[in-house]
């Protein structure tokens, strides 16, 4: 299973969810996006944005100085 990371370290709302949502365009079904970011927003952004695309968050994990998704491409969407 494909696997692409995306560092969004250091990048502020509303560019967490805009990159990430790009790099879903490019992903087929059943490949993943890991994405790390810094950006408190980002924890209400991306799960917002994963409901839009009805793709799934699979892990979400958040330390003191990071958030990581884990995030599957459910399937290619004509839209």
């Amino acid at each position: 299973m494909s696997m692409t990371r995306l560092d969004l370290t250091g990048l502020k709302c509303p560019l967490p969810a805009l990159k990430t949502r790009k790099a879903l365009q490019s992903l087929r079904g059943g490949e993943r996006l890991e994405v790390c970011c810094t950006d408190p927003l980002a924890v209400i952004d991306i799960p917002n944005l994963i409901r839009e695309t009805g793709d799934r968050v699979e892990i979400v994990e958040r330390s003191e100085h990071s958030i990581l998704f884990l995030i599957e491409k459910v399937g290619d969407r004509s839209d």
